[in-house]
């Protein structure tokens, strides 16, 4: 078996990657003409929670270790409100943004808890 590296132990990166996986296969069928607008954005934003993750990880300081996972929080709500604006549009369901939204509130609370981890060390 190959080397794993610590961030991929976490749980919080796992939900991060499904995250990204489910919103790269959603936008899949978005309107072609949001191909460079919302879809690109979501993607990006989505890779950004556990790109963020996976650095923030390697960090030295609490400080730094912390502003990360701020970063991944960030991209995390950015993500949220792309799937409400993707709902207005149309492009999704209630019952879809549902869905999305209570993987979302995992990952926070996961997040919410690996900061309070780092900063009582």
């Amino acid at each position: 078996m190959m080397q794993q590296f610590s961030f991929e132990k976490l749980d919080v990166w796992k939900n991060a990657i499904k995250l990204s996986v489910d919103i790269y296969k959603l936008t899949e069928n978005f309107p072609k003409s949001e191909f460079y607008v919302l879809s690109t954005q979501l993607r990006r934003a989505s890779i950004s929670i556990s790109s963020n993750i996976a650095e923030g990880n390697y960090r030295n300081t609490i400080r730094d270790k912390s502003h990360f996972i701020t970063m991944a929080y960030s991209s995390l709500m950015e993500v949220l409100n792309q799937l409400i604006i993707s709902k207005e549009l149309k492009y999704i369901e209630e019952e879809e943004l549902d869905v999305f939204r209570e993987h979302i509130s995992l990952i926070a609370n996961q997040l919410n808890k690996l900061k309070s981890y780092h900063n009582s060390k």
